[in-house]
């Protein structure tokens, strides 16, 4: 985690954890993206990821946490409360 908000990344996962070190450590950055679901192949998600990147630009660039599986996507703004 430390190593993307030094650099500006984003980070990309399928674990779960990465939320969870969000919400514990009550970080504004790095943003996360996460991926739900069983159905978690490329040619699966493509078309989400990007849609929904695209649509949350600029929260992502602010420090956001987008889950996407393969019916929606989900926003929330850094940090995580409970």
């Amino acid at each position: 985690m430390n190593y993307a908000r030094d650099r500006g990344m984003i980070v990309f996962t399928h674990d779960l954890d990465f939320s969870a070190l969000l919400f514990h450590t009550k970080a504004n950055s790095p943003s996360v993206i996460q991926i739900r679901g069983e159905e978690i192949r490329p040619q699966e998600m493509a078309a989400l990821v990007i849609h929904a990147v695209k649509e949350s630009r600029e929260a992502l660039e602010k420090g956001a946490l987008l889950t996407l599986d393969a019916n929606r996507h989900r926003l929330i703004v850094l940090p995580l409360k409970a």
